[in-house]
């Protein structure tokens, strides 16, 4: 578990006492959006259960707030995160739920806009999306570039073949001189691989063969077809896809390495940023996020607070 610094619990319960207050039907205010918005894009209703947050809404840029709309980046290679319907082109998952809730929160229609993820970012800082929700661990070097809004926390696991004939584990050591695979863009590709690499050649053994894929599906393609012997990634969602996969993958056993936030990020100093912030907290405290959360199997440990919304 991450620990929660006292600035955190304070910007926490401002948020609650924010997302406790302004809730009303749309009857009452007149939002042509209602408590059940459709989600453009996706076809789909809002999570049941949440209702337009005035305060929340008032938050927004008046740019958005006239237009109507969330335009929301995601690499739908990513389930249960992030991945099209059987129809090929309706994007689902727990992010565009979770961007649903947002949107029905503040009163806006979501645009979910397909993506791959190495682009997401950069879209943001060049204003071409509104939000960027694939699953991004919260890091200090995306943060010089793009701010964030948590709403996961989450660590990285290692997809083997059935039965890890390899006896592979998320350490360096038993990584050394096997390949291993990642998404172009990840954490586990700018970070985690290259520094566990770095530790086996300072330890006299072979570096990893590292291997990076523009998607998550390249990716495991790659393992289920003998090119590599891994694959790094979250690892509720490489549990899943292993799923999906008809059992072609495993995690290995083993905890999480280094659980940290994950969440939507945003244009840097985006003036979205408070409107998201309290958005976000609202529907934390709904039991629309524990039924996200149970609808796309994730475990209790992934959940956060409020507390946790506002970054230092």
């Amino acid at each position: 578990m991450l620990k929660k610094n006292n600035a955190r619990l304070l910007a926490g319960g401002m948020l609650l006492a924010l997302a406790a207050t302004g809730c009303t039907n749309a009857s009452e205010t007149g939002s042509p959006q209602g408590t059940a918005a459709p989600a453009a894009g996706t076809g789909a209703a809002a999570p049941a259960g949440l209702q337009v947050n005035e305060a929340a809404r008032a938050l927004l840029p008046t740019a958005i707030r006239d237009k109507g709309v969330l335009s929301i980046a995601s690499d739908p290679t990513y389930p249960p995160f992030e991945f099209f319907d059987t129809d090929n082109k309706t994007l689902i998952g727990w992010d565009a739920d979770m961007g649903d809730a947002i949107g029905a929160v503040l009163g806006l229609k979501v645009e979910h806009v397909p993506a791959t993820f190495d682009t997401i970012l950069p879209g943001l800082q060049s204003g071409k999306y509104d939000l960027g929700m694939s699953t991004f661990s919260v890091t200090e070097e995306r943060r010089k570039a793009v701010d964030f809004v948590p709403y996961l926390q989450g660590g990285t696991g290692l997809a083997v073949a059935p039965g890890n004939p390899d006896r592979l584990t998320v350490d360096a050591a038993s990584l050394c001189g096997k390949a291993v695979a990642a998404q172009k863009g990840s954490i586990q590709s700018l970070d985690i691989l290259p520094a566990f690499s770095k530790k086996c050649i300072a330890a006299g053994n072979p570096a990893i063969d590292m291997q990076f894929f523009p998607t998550q599906n390249d990716a495991n393609l790659a393992l289920t077809s003998g090119r590599v012997q891994g694959v790094m990634a979250d690892s509720v969602s490489l549990a899943y896809q292993g799923k999906l996969a008809g059992g072609k993958f495993e995690v290995a056993e083993g905890p999480d390495y280094e659980p940290e936030l994950t969440g939507t990020a945003l244009g840097k100093k985006s003036e979205l940023l408070p409107a998201i912030q309290a958005a976000t907290a609202a529907v934390l405290e709904s039991p629309a996020y524990q039924e996200m959360n149970a609808k796309w199997g994730l475990p209790a440990s992934t959940a956060i607070t409020p507390a946790d919304v506002v970054l230092k």
